[in-house]
C-alpha cells in the first residue's frame, strides 16, 4: 500500500488543470476552468475543473473526482496505478514496499458507500420525491448546479434504495456493516435514510465514508449521521476538510462552524478553508488534525447562548493543542451563513476581520453582564476565564493570558498564577456527589444509564441530552444501541436483549431525583473521566521527557489532578478502592 501522506503530497503537487487540459480544451472562466466532458462526448462546456478545490465535474453526465479518479475513469487504472502515474508526472518517488500486500478488507465498504453517493446524488436531481428537497435548497439560495458540486443527495422513503442496490450487486451485510441499512428486530433491513437531504462526508484522501442527513420536514434527529463504521469515526474526521485543507495552508487560518449548511455557505460564499464538526462537540482528535495544518483557528458559531457555549468549549479543545484561537462575532439572531447570502462576501470578510482572541471575547460578555464591578462578580468572573487559562498548551499565551485576567480582575498575576497552578492551600470546593437515585443504580452509578434514565423522562431532556452528548460516551455497547434507538427514535428496532435493557430503564425511573441533577451529576463525571485520561497521557509524556521539561509536565498534572478531584470528590477513594480489589470497583 501507498502510505497516505505520500498520497497527499502527489495530489497536492498534481497540476490539474495541465493533466486534464492534455486532453480536454479548457478555457478559464471565472476561478474555474470549462471545456467538453471527455466521459460523455460532450461539444459543449459543460465540464468544470475546480482548482482550488482540487476536483473536476460534468453538468450533464456527472461525472465528478480528483487528480486520481481522473486517470481512473479516462484511462480504466486501478487506484495505486493513476498514484503512481501522477507520481512520475509531478516527479515524486513512490517507496515500494517489498513482498506481496493484501487487499485492503474494507475496500467493498468504500465501493458500497461510494455507489450509495452516486445513487442519492442522482435521486436529488431527478426523483419526484425529492422536490421537497429541491425547494428546500432554493430557500436556502443553493442552486442545484451548487448542490450536485458538492456532491449533495437525497434519500427516498420505501425500499427504492435497497431495491437499487440490489440491482447493482450490493449484498446487504456490506450495506449493513457501511451504516447505508439498519437491522429492524424481526431481522428484516430498511434504509436508514429516508426523507432526508445527504450531505456526503469524505476522509483525507476524498473518499466519501459516510453521510449526514437533514430531516425535511417534522422529524426527530433534525441531522442523523452515519454510524460508526471500520471506515468511518465521526470524532476523528471533520466535514470539508479535504477540500479545506489546501485552503488552510494558504490562508493559514482555519474557519469552524457548526454544521454543514454553514460550511457550504460559506464555500459558496468564496471561502475555501471551512469545515465543521460531524454532529458533536469538538473531539481532541479533530483538533489534532487542524493543528496538522494550520496554526489559527477562527470559530464561527451563533452568538446565542448555546452558541457561545459551543464556541468556548470548542475553543478550550484547540488551546490544549497549542492553536491560536479567535471568535467571530455575528449580529445577534443571526447564523454564520447570513452574512454571505443575504449581504455578500464583503460582509463576512468584514466579519472575520474583526474576530478577537477567545480569551478577550470571554472578558468582553462578562463586561457587558457586569461582572466585573463588584467582589462576588469578580470571583464568578475568575471562573469562568480560568479554564480557558488551564487549556492553553502553549507557555507564551499561557502566561499572555494570565497578565491579561489579572490586569482585568484587579489581582496580583502571582496569586493568579498560583490558583491555575493548583498551589493554594484552599479547601476542597463543596461539589454535591450523586444524587440518591444515581446511587440506588450500583455501588458506582453507570453514568450511561443515568443518561439514558433522563433521555426516557421526556422529549425535552431527550433532545437536550442529544446536544450534549455523543454515543462515543457510551463505552456499553448494549447501552450505545439504546442511545443509538433513542437518538432515532425508533426504539421497535432493538433486539431482543437491548429491548429488555430498554424496558429495565423505563421500569426503572429517576426516583425523587430531578433530571437537571442527574444531567448534571453525569456531565461532571464524564469530564472528570476526560480529565482522568489527559492525566494518563501526561504521566506518560513525564515518564519520557527530558529533566528540563518534567517540572512544568509535573505542575500541568497536579493542575489537572486538582480540576478532576474538584469535579468529583471521591475520586481518591474510588481509586483506593480499585487499587485494593474492592467490591464492586
Amino acid at each position: 500500500m501507498i502510505p497516505d501522506d505520500v498520497i497527499e503530497q502527489v495530489r497536492e503537487a498534481a497540476d490539474l488543470v495541465g493533466i486534464i487540459g492534455e486532453t480536454v480544451e479548457l478555457k478559464r472562466t471565472g476561478g474555474d476552468y470549462r471545456g467538453p466532458c471527455p466521459f460523455h462526448g460532450g461539444t459543449h462546456r459543460n465540464f468544470a475543473v475546480i482548482p482550488r478545490k482540487g476536483m473536476f465535474y460534468c453538468f450533464v453526465c456527472h461525472e465528478s473526482g480528483d487528480v486520481y479518479t481522473f486517470f481512473m475513469k479516462k484511462l480504466g487504472m486501478d487506484y495505486p496505478t493513476a498514484v503512481r502515474e501522477v507520481a512520475r508526472r509531478v516527479g515524486i518517488t513512490i517507496p515500494e514496499r517489498s513482498g506481496p500486500t493484501a487487499p485492503d478488507p474494507r475496500e467493498p465498504l468504500y465501493a458500497a458507500v461510494a455507489t450509495a453517493a452516486d445513487w442519492f446524488a442522482r435521486q436529488l436531481r431527478e426523483s419526484p420525491e425529492a422536490e421537497t428537497a429541491r425547494k428546500y435548497l432554493e430557500s436556502r439560495h443553493v442552486t442545484m448546479e451548487q448542490a450536485e458540486v458538492g456532491g449533495l443527495g437525497f434519500g427516498p422513503r420505501g425500499t427504492a434504495f435497497l431495491d437499487a442496490m440490489k440491482g447493482l450487486g450490493l449484498r446487504e451485510e456490506v450495506l449493513l456493516e457501511a451504516g447505508l441499512v439498519v437491522k429492524r428486530d424481526d431481522g428484516s433491513r430498511i434504509p436508514r435514510f429516508r426523507g432526508r437531504l445527504l450531505f456526503p462526508i469524505h476522509d483525507l484522501r476524498s473518499r466519501v465514508v459516510a453521510f449526514s442527513g437533514r430531516i425535511l420536514g417534522e422529524g426527530e434527529p433534525k441531522y442523523l449521521n452515519s454510524p460508526e463504521t471500520p471506515i468511518f469515526r465521526k470524532g476523528q474526521l471533520l466535514y470539508n476538510l479535504h477540500l479545506a485543507k489546501h485552503g488552510m495552508r494558504k490562508a493559514e487560518r482555519a474557519i469552524l462552524v457548526e454544521g454543514q449548511f454553514d460550511v457550504l455557505r460559506l464555500t459558496l460564499a468564496g471561502l475555501e478553508e471551512v469545515v465543521a464538526p460531524l454532529g458533536t462537540g469538538l473531539t481532541d482528535d479533530q483538533a489534532a488534525l487542524l493543528q496538522r495544518h494550520t496554526p489559527h483557528v477562527i470559530l464561527l458559531y451563533d452568538s446565542d447562548d448555546p452558541g457561545l457555549r459551543a464556541t468556548f468549549r470548542a475553543g478550550d479543545v484547540l488551546l490544549r493543542h497549542k492553536l491560536r484561537v479567535s471568535v467571530a462575532t455575528l449580529p445577534e439572531r443571526e447564523d454564520p451563513d447570513t452574512p454571505g447570502k443575504s449581504k455578500g462576501a464583503a460582509a463576512l470578510d468584514e466579519t472575520l476581520k474583526d474576530a478577537i482572541d477567545i480569551l478577550d471575547r470571554k472578558i468582553q460578555i462578562l463586561t457587558r453582564r457586569g461582572f466585573f464591578g463588584s467582589l462576588p462578580g469578580r470571583r464568578r468572573a475568575l471562573d469562568a476565564l480560568l479554564p480557558t487559562v488551564r487549556a492553553t498548551a502553549d507557555p507564551v499565551a499561557r502566561d499572555l493570558y494570565l497578565a491579561r485576567v489579572a490586569e482585568v480582575a484587579g489581582i496580583r498575576k502571582g496569586t493568579l498564577e498560583d490558583e491555575v497552578l493548583g498551589r493554594l492551600d484552599t479547601a476542597r470546593p463543596n461539589v454535591p456527589a450523586a444524587p440518591k437515585a444515581a446511587q440506588d443504580l450500583g455501588t458506582i452509578a453507570p453514568i450511561e444509564k443515568v443518561l439514558l434514565l433522563v433521555m426516557l423522562s421526556s422529549d425535552a431532556w431527550r433532545a437536550r441530552v442529544l446536544s450534549e452528548i455523543d454515543r462515543e460516551n457510551f463505552s456499553s455497547d448494549l447501552y450505545r444501541s439504546v442511545f443509538d434507538a433513542l437518538a432515532e427514535n425508533s426504539p421497535e428496532r432493538l433486539d431482543g436483549t437491548s429491548a429488555r435493557a430498554l424496558e429495565e430503564l423505563q421500569g426503572t425511573g429517576l426516583g425523587v431525583a430531578t433530571p437537571d441533577d442527574l444531567f448534571a451529576w453525569a456531565l461532571n463525571s464524564i469530564e472528570a473521566d476526560r480529565k482522568s485520561r489527559e492525566i494518563a497521557l501526561l504521566q506518560r509524556e513525564i515518564d519520557l521527557a527530558p529533566e528540563d521539561d518534567k517540572l512544568r509536565l509535573t505542575l500541568q498534572k497536579r493542575a489537572l489532578t486538582n480540576e478532576r478531584n474538584a469535579k468529583r470528590p471521591t475520586w481518591k477513594i474510588l481509586e483506593s478502592a480499585r487499587r485494593k480489589g474492592a467490591p464492586g470497583s
